[in-house]
């Protein structure tokens, strides 16, 4: 499993997610950072650009002139997206915070398919695609461990209520 990044006191090294909150929220609670738009700006200079749900769609591949509806039969909506202007990478951010068994537990299971999907969009582009779970503590029971480690063998990413700065390439604010 992976396990979030260490820092110093002075460092914070990732998002925390202690309820339910959008990526634009959290960043906008942290210092140093500010959303205006779809632009995420830290210390004035913008490092990346968001998109919730559709507007990766609307924005962000219409922008690119991405035709979707002739490379995909359906669109595929993410919580989140950001994309890293510096690592040139699209980050579709998956959230999911569960108390109980349901159809979450599925859904884990689909992050291959979709990252491929995703791919494909950006395929005429030399835009990488990562494709990251934030969960929360529910998921670290052992009923879970097989999911995880598939989602670790397709290359793609989870972490606990923490997204680390790292992982997404982008400088970790001051306390």
């Amino acid at each position: 499993m992976i396990k979030g990044g260490k820092g110093g006191s002075t460092t914070l090294t990732g998002i925390e997610f202690e309820k339910r909150i959008d990526l634009r929220t959290a960043f906008n609670n942290l210092p140093n950072y500010q959303v205006k738009g779809n632009d995420l700006i830290y210390n004035g200079k913008i490092v990346a650009k968001m998109y919730k749900k559709y507007e990766l769609y609307n924005k962000f591949l219409t922008n690119l002139g991405v035709k979707w509806q002739s490379l995909a039969s359906h669109r595929l909506v993410p919580d989140d997206s950001i994309f890293v202007l510096a690592n040139n990478t699209l980050f579709i951010i998956e959230m999911k915070f569960q108390h109980g068994s349901g159809s979450v537990d599925e859904k884990l299971q689909t992050c291959d398919f979709k990252k491929k999907q995703y791919k494909k969009l950006l395929s005429e582009t030399k835009i990488k695609v990562e494709y990251v779970y934030v969960l929360n503590d529910w998921f670290k029971q052992s009923r879970y461990k097989d999911v995880l480690n598939y989602i670790e063998s397709v290359n793609c990413k989870f972490f606990f209520e923490k997204l680390p700065f790292k992982v997404l390439g982008l400088p970790e604010p001051s306390k």
